[in-house]
């Protein structure tokens, strides 16, 4: 696992990228970027244990990536004009990837709870496959903006991933959502709406241990896509 900070022009801000590589894999390998939930940081991925279980699924048999993590917030959309994970998704990640030696343009991306949301809109504009894992999207305009996000109910409407399905290649999209998450009423309306390549809902709840028991599943996925 690599750390590097680096500094993002698009969020006005220094971020760290974190690089998760199968151990003893070598070379240019393509990349699934890995989106995190509110609150938290590009290293929620390797607390909730990526990199082991990234080469456990590469010596199990799937297709060897690499897993980069990267600092974002407001749920990946631009809060303010002076802060735009998007922007920095688009135009600064792919050069700090080919300084990793690893492929520039992201396979897939994967996401959870907030990360989720910003994952499935980078899938709108981007041919990647994505993973959402406990996906924290919105069915109303109220519920949005209850969060303190969003800069008005435009820019919610225009983000959303449930009011967006069209534009999401349903063969390449994956769903994961616990029974018990606050979330999983919509989670089951972008399934229905969407008919993912997968979706998996299951006993669990919003938090670190249903993540961590569905990350080797999500990480077989975005393997057979990249």
């Amino acid at each position: 696992m690599v750390v590097t900070r680096l500094t993002s022009a698009a969020r006005g801000r220094e971020v760290d990228l974190i690089v998760m590589r199968p151990r003893d894999v070598p070379g240019e390998l393509p990349v699934c970027l890995a989106l995190h939930g509110r609150g938290a940081s590009a290293r929620m991925f390797a607390d909730l244990g990526v990199p082991s279980m990234l080469t456990a699924a590469v010596a199990a048999g799937v297709p060897p990536f690499a897993v980069a993590a990267v600092d974002g917030d407001t749920y990946w959309v631009a809060a303010n004009p002076a802060d735009d994970p998007q922007r920095m998704l688009d135009q600064e990640v792919p050069g700090w990837l080919a300084a990793q030696g690893l492929r520039p343009e992201p396979a897939a991306v994967m996401g959870i709870s907030m990360g989720a949301y910003g994952a499935l809109n980078y899938a709108r504009t981007h041919p990647v496959a994505a993973a959402a894992i406990s996906p924290a999207l919105f069915g109303s305009w109220p519920d949005a903006r209850s969060r303190g996000v969003f800069a008005d109910r435009a820019q919610w409407e225009a983000t959303e991933p449930l009011r967006h399905t069209a534009d999401l290649t349903a063969a390449k999209v994956g769903v994961w959502c616990g029974n018990a998450d606050p979330f999983a009423p919509v989670a089951r309306q972008l399934i229905k709406d969407l008919r993912p390549a997968a979706a998996v809902m299951a006993p669990g709840a919003h938090d670190v241990d249903y993540w961590i028991r569905v990350l080797p599943e999500v990480l077989r996925f975005v393997g057979s896509h990249v």
